[in-house]
């Protein structure tokens, strides 16, 4: 049995569209979530998996052979590290043999939320009865889409400077979590790095909106502390403030450009990746 944790989240949904898509759909998948009567009906079995109560976790994991924990979202260190540690120790008392964990990229321990990724994987290596594969996903195009949408007249104003992102789209990430998923004997104990293999930034965005949008997009960043404020006035938790203020940073000093070449997402795809811009000018069009 597979079972497939966060199925609520843009990435766990993706996921099991994936999988349904694949030669025997959805047979040997449970999907977890915290509200079952909001997770998706795919006549599939749901299961409770709420990390916040342990409690919920001994009926979730029993039977199930391969686990694919993803990030259980973010929050301070200290909560994102007690979920993860109950998921683990779970799966080790249930007796799971495989954990497939949703990471960060390993370009992003500048980032404010990549503690908690690292701590996670540092115990799944830890584990003396885990097998584990590690899936450090990039950040997504849809999150660079978000970060750098214009304003009512047309401008940019994201504090991106002259960086780039390697940005990913997060259907392709699902592909690839899917695809490790239903054989995990052939990538145990293996970190895959999963970037874009093209870094696009603020003027890039703004050209490939233009051209979507049929009305001109400018680029004119602005700076990280009017960034800082606009989200602490936004009405943000008080964590998300230094997150946000903090991935723009990264990508406006160039920390997370990625290698520009071919890697881990396209061998793992068998195609090359869907290019960022595409999916960001998909989304602002369907956003009208």
């Amino acid at each position: 049995m597979l079972l497939v944790t966060g199925v609520n989240g843009g990435l766990g949904a993706l996921v099991l569209e994936r999988l349904a898509a694949l030669p025997g759909g959805l047979d040997g998948v449970l999907i977890g979530s915290r509200t079952p009567e909001k997770a998706p009906a795919l006549g599939v079995p749901v299961r409770t998996v709420d990390f916040d109560r342990p409690q919920t976790l001994a009926d979730a994991f029993a039977g199930v052979r391969t686990l694919l924990l993803i990030s259980a979202g973010y929050g301070e260190d200290d909560v994102v590290i007690a979920r993860h540690r109950a998921a683990i120790e779970a799966a080790e008392r249930a007796g799971v043999e495989h954990v497939i964990y949703t990471s960060l990229s390993g370009d992003g321990d500048h980032l404010a939320y990549a503690l908690a990724h690292r701590w996670t994987e540092r115990r799944l290596r830890a584990s003396t009865t885990l097998r584990w594969t590690i899936l450090r996903n990039g950040l997504y195009a849809e999150l660079l889409g978000s970060l750098a949408a214009p304003d009512q007249d047309g401008v940019i104003t994201a504090p991106l400077g002259d960086g780039r992102l390697a940005a990913v789209a997060r259907a392709d990430l699902a592909e690839v979590a899917a695809t490790v998923a239903l054989a995990p004997a052939g990538h145990v104990g293996q970190v895959y790095e999963l970037v874009g293999e093209q870094a696009v930034g603020g003027a890039d965005v703004a050209a490939a909106l233009s051209r979507a949008g049929g009305r001109p997009v400018e680029y004119r960043p602005g700076t990280l502390a009017g960034a800082r404020a606009a989200v602490a006035a936004s009405g943000a938790e008080t964590f998300q403030v230094p997150m946000v203020a903090g991935t723009y940073s990264a990508i406006a000093h160039g920390f997370l450009a990625g290698p520009g070449e071919p890697g881990d997402l396209a061998a793992l795809l068998g195609r090359p990746p869907r290019p960022a811009l595409d999916v960001i000018a998909r989304d602002a069009v369907a956003a009208g």
